[in-house]
């Protein structure tokens, strides 16, 4: 089980939004560099950051923040936020993340999701964000009344390397996350599934390791950390137990 701590970058601080709204933001005093650089000295290996300017501008606005985290620390780096062409996926990948994650841009526009799996084999991974079922996109706003599951199905060979299920309701809640919807986009899935959204102690770790499908591959953690419900060195612990 991989555990991936989050990182979300706004006007170059870290923050943290409840269920992804700008108006619901709490700002964190340590740089995204330094935090990077906390979770290498802890001992993760990977890393999920969210461009949250990228998000709002569809520009990668802070491709110099994630150039120097690479460049600084040995991370397997995810990274989204606002990838809407293949020019930000190519810059991105030229700065050495691992997988560059597609929203919005892939669920409105399958053809876009096809093009950048041929383009970038095993790097490209997928968000699916998702209320009640339905997938939501641009920053949650709007409701596609598609269900998860039924995208799944139609994008199932295009070479996906990874999905990203969050469940919106319990995204920066802390209420846990939403183990059962997860383990159904797990078993509809022909790649490997990361959960998040929700995660509110080291107790959900471990469920989340617990789960009986092989095809969940690891699970986010933001929130809780900054807040100090859990912390790095027990969250450590469980990398290696």
């Amino acid at each position: 089980m991989k555990i991936f701590p989050a990182i979300d970058i706004k006007d170059k601080k870290c923050v943290r939004l409840i269920k992804g709204d700008f108006d619901n933001k709490t700002e964190y005093e340590i740089s995204p560099i330094d935090q990077a650089g906390r979770y290498k000295d802890n001992g993760f290996k990977n890393l999920h950051i969210v461009d949250l300017d990228g998000a709002i501008t569809g520009k990668t606005i802070n491709l110099d923040v994630i150039q120097e985290i690479v460049g600084k620390y040995d991370l397997k780096i995810e990274i989204g936020g606002g990838v809407r062409d293949i020019e930000s996926i190519k810059k991105y990948i030229d700065v050495g993340v691992e997988k560059v994650i597609l929203g919005s841009a892939a669920i409105k526009n399958k053809e876009f999701l096809r093009e950048a799996c041929n383009k970038f084999k095993n790097k490209i991974a997928l968000g699916l964000d998702a209320k009640n079922g339905n997938l939501s996109v641009s920053g949650w706003k709007e409701d596609l009344n598609i269900k998860t599951l039924n995208f799944l199905k139609d994008v199932k060979d295009y070479g996906v390397s990874r999905l990203i299920y969050t469940d919106i309701n319990r995204d920066g809640t802390k209420k846990s996350p939403n183990f059962e919807e997860t383990i159904k986009v797990a078993s509809a899935s022909s790649c490997p599934v990361i959960i998040s959204g929700g995660v509110s102690s080291i107790r959900d770790i471990k469920k989340a390791k617990e789960l009986k499908n092989k095809n969940i591959e690891g699970i986010i953690v933001g929130k809780a950390i900054y807040d100090g419900d859990i912390k790095l060195e027990e969250l450590a612990k469980e990398l290696n137990a």
